[in-house]
């Protein structure tokens, strides 16, 4: 078990000052069995006119703030602080799904079926024939083995290229490209185990990336985006095709969506003239230790002149 802490600052700079709109906020990580919350704070300058907080239709905590008055910089600051236990990398399946093909029980396919149904065309069927290399010609195939094999060869294969642009690329370009962010890898991931008919969905958080000789990681810095496949008798299992990770080794689950566009971690709106913008700055640091002292229940802190969350 490992103490993490994620600082994660954005910025956004202007000509002069302009007005904000409604600002959404994805920051406050899911808390749960293998990361339980310690503390989280969220600093706006200039502060808020209001900010609340709900519940998304996924169960992701969103922060909507929004402004009176105009500035040239607008900065959201989140530190988030967890206890984190990585998962075995050999999780326990229901004997019926340890084999490829599979079929979901009668009760779990009416609250699976729109994370298995396909969001983006396929019309040549290329993501299809992707995914079906990984199946074996004669007879079943492992299900740890399929999934496995289909995370490594992104990894191995495909071109990491960050991409700080909103916005995620289509699965189909992502394929004949070979290159693409994280979020990229994670889609066409998505959508090529949902054409086998299994359940997936997209996960949006932060990478620690360990300091350790001959192991890397691709995506720190920023945040960071892969999927879970739900498994019988494993629930959702996490796949991280940009680093080859299986389970939530080093992973920091904030936000779970059965589309990337339902996960981003900050959207919002301005009003000037377009040469106003000066462009936006982020800044992601996640650093880790081993926990050595009693957690704390999370708490409800206000700092300075905008508002925080604890």
């Amino acid at each position: 078990m490992q103490l993490i802490t994620v600082r994660h600052v954005t910025t956004y700079r202007y000509k002069q000052p302009v007005s904000f709109g409604e600002h959404r906020l994805m920051f406050r990580p899911r808390d749960s069995y293998d990361q339980k919350l310690i503390e989280a704070s969220l600093d706006i300058a200039p502060a808020p006119a209001s900010l609340r907080w709900i519940h998304d239709v996924f169960g992701n905590c969103v922060a909507i703030a929004r402004f009176a008055g105009r500035a040239s910089e607008l900065r959201f600051e989140s530190t988030i602080r967890l206890e984190h236990s990585p998962d075995a990398l050999n999780f326990e399946m229901m004997d019926y799904a340890r084999n490829y093909p599979f079929s979901y029980s009668a009760e779990e396919m009416p609250d699976l079926l729109r994370s298995i149904e396909r969001q983006y065309l396929d019309p040549e069927r290329e993501i299809d024939r992707w995914a079906r290399q990984f199946l074996r010609p004669n007879g079943p195939t492992p299900t740890q083995e399929l999934l496995s094999a289909m995370t490594q060869t992104i990894r191995r294969q495909f071109t990491y290229v960050a991409r700080h642009e909103a916005g995620t690329q289509d699965p189909i370009s992502t394929l004949r490209l070979a290159r693409g962010s994280c979020r990229d890898f994670a889609l066409l991931m998505m959508e090529a185990v949902r054409s086998l008919g299994l359940a997936a969905r997209f996960v949006s958080g932060y990478l620690h990336v360990p300091e350790r000789p001959g192991r890397k990681r691709l995506g720190g810095g920023s945040t960071h985006a892969w999927l879970q496949v739900y498994l019988p008798g494993a629930g959702w299992v996490e796949f991280d095709p940009t680093n080859a990770i299986i389970g939530n080794h080093d992973l920091i689950r904030v936000a779970v969506a059965r589309d990337p566009r339902q996960a981003t971690p900050l959207s919002g709106t301005w009003t000037g003239f377009p040469s106003d913008c000066l462009g936006m700055e982020v800044e992601v640091n996640v650093t880790a230790e081993p926990v050595g002292y009693p957690s704390r229940e999370p708490r409800l802190a206000l700092t300075g002149s905008a508002a925080s969350v604890s």
